[in-house]
């Protein structure tokens, strides 16, 4: 594929290893031809790249495909997903899940890129529901200002919450920015 054609969240091929195109920038400079400078993520470990391409150079796509998983337990370093259809199970390191491990719940149904027969990306629903195992105790002071405090969620996971939240509220957060949305449902 022509760099022309790159845009953020293209996945590529650099020496056989599968990247995420993060940020894809165009320069024109006066003379000479158009810089592209791209912010890579290594798709294996995490790793990020930065690259620079001049147009007309060609850069690989990687082939891939999305299956419907299941996250069914942590083992050790890794985690254990199962295709929904074919019930065939995989294990994802979890350097290449990232943060994304903090927002795991077992029984999740996530989106899984799959290249070959190998997992390289997993996507959450874009939000989840988790229970607050332990939060900070906060003042009841009057203040202009929502206080906030810290909350540790069932998956390890520590979060910024209002002060009304409690442990054992379930709380609903948001995977791409690790934030509270709201309470769903209060302790009883």
């Amino acid at each position: 594929m022509d760099i022309e054609d790159i845009h953020k969240n293209i996945k590529v091929l650099i020496n056989g290893v599968p990247y995420n195109v993060d940020e894809a920038e165009f320069m024109k400079p006066g003379k000479g031809r158009a810089i592209y400078r791209l912010r890579l993520r290594n798709l294996i470990d995490g790793s990020i790249v930065d690259r620079t391409y001049h147009s007309g150079e060609k850069i690989e796509e990687a082939h891939t495909t999305s299956v419907e998983e299941q996250y069914l337990y942590r083992e050790g370093e890794h985690y254990v997903f199962m295709n929904t259809e074919t019930f065939e199970q995989h294990l994802i390191d979890e350097a290449q899940l990232g943060n994304k491990q903090g927002f795991l719940k077992e029984g999740m149904i996530v989106t899984t890129l799959m290249m070959g027969d190998k997992p390289i990306d997993v996507t959450l629903p874009i939000f989840v529901e988790l229970k607050v195992i332990e939060s900070e105790v906060t003042s009841k002071t009057g203040r202009i200002t929502p206080e906030t405090k810290s909350a540790v969620l069932e998956t390890g996971y520590t979060i910024e919450v209002p002060a009304f939240v409690k442990a054992g509220d379930i709380i609903k957060v948001d995977t791409r920015t690790g934030t509270y949305v709201e309470r769903v449902s209060t302790k009883k």
